[in-house]
């Protein structure tokens, strides 16, 4: 791919006891049906932990109150450069519902290459499963 510019996503990992939240592509998306870690673009001139903040409150109803941030990665896909940034989301209000349609389903953390997680995504989980390795703990 020839073009430079890239289109800035964040994205959330909520997690509970060795579970993470995953949210499958709806049809008629970029990548339907593949799985990938909730958020989605910043908006311009928007912080990456506002975008998070935005973006979690409209896909999963909840209110992100802490969140640190845990890696980031650049992928190419055919049509798009995608630069994504893992947030490790410490402290939320509410239950995560699925807002805008997409399947939500709480995946093991150490099963989530076997789950069909987006290309651009495989290397966040990588960090993620990497931090629970550690026994730093993934919520407070």
């Amino acid at each position: 791919m020839n073009d430079q510019r890239y289109i800035h996503v964040v994205a959330g990992a909520l997690c509970k006891d060795n579970l993470v939240l995953i949210a499958q592509r709806p049809p008629g998306k970029h990548m339907a049906g593949g799985w990938e870690f909730p958020g989605g673009k910043l908006d311009y001139d928007e912080s990456a932990i506002d975008a998070l903040k935005r973006e979690l409150k409209e896909e999963l109803n909840i209110s992100v109150h802490s969140a640190m941030w845990l890696c980031e990665s650049m992928h190419d896909y055919p049509d798009r450069r995608v630069l994504l940034e893992l947030w490790l989301v410490t402290e939320f209000e509410g239950t995560p519902t699925s807002n805008e349609g997409q399947v939500l389903k709480w995946a093991d953390i150490n099963d989530l290459h076997e789950v069909g997680m987006l290309p651009a995504d495989e290397p966040l989980v990588e960090a993620l499963q990497a931090r629970s390795r550690s026994g730093v703990k993934l919520t407070t």
